[in-house]
């Protein structure tokens, strides 16, 4: 697909109050999420949190979800499952997205907050692992290195 072609997503507002997508030109490949319903959470408990939307995506593609860099920072919480995904099979009126989310702290969350976004990717192509003994490159440094190992 050409990058200047736009893909079309369907998609369902379940809510009135919530603003409606819209991708930012120029600022990112990212597009907020809202919650759609007030939400008051004490430290230490989870929930499901409503972004009052369910979509239709392209064939081929799947939504990638991730917290905001600010979520943590503006209300303390951490999205449970670290990513969320969602498949093009997800395509129900009634298959809402949802953000998990852990409190650390007291918070309160309302409708319009921005906590997560998200992007498309498109499915992985189709793979063949092959073995070998060896990679026959250069070892940059072990997990979690920029080139430095501390083990």
């Amino acid at each position: 697909m050409n990058y200047k072609e736009k893909l079309k997503i369907r998609v369902k507002y379940h809510s009135k109050e919530i603003e409606k997508l819209q991708v930012l030109e120029g600022r990112g490949d990212w597009v907020d999420l809202r919650v759609a319903e007030d939400v008051i959470l004490k430290k230490g408990e989870s929930r499901l949190v409503s972004m009052g939307i369910s979509v239709e995506l392209p064939a081929g593609y799947e939504m990638l979800i991730a917290p905001r860099s600010s979520t943590f920072k503006n209300f303390g919480i951490l999205q449970s499952n670290s990513i969320g995904i969602i498949d093009e099979s997800y395509h129900g009126d009634n298959d809402i997205i949802h953000m998990p989310v852990f409190a650390t702290r007291d918070t309160e969350l309302h409708i319009n907050d921005r906590i997560c976004q998200f992007r498309l990717l498109e499915h992985q192509p189709a793979v063949i692992f092959e073995e070998a003994d060896s990679l026959g490159n250069e070892d940059r440094g072990g997990f979690g290195s920029t080139g430095i190992s501390y083990l």
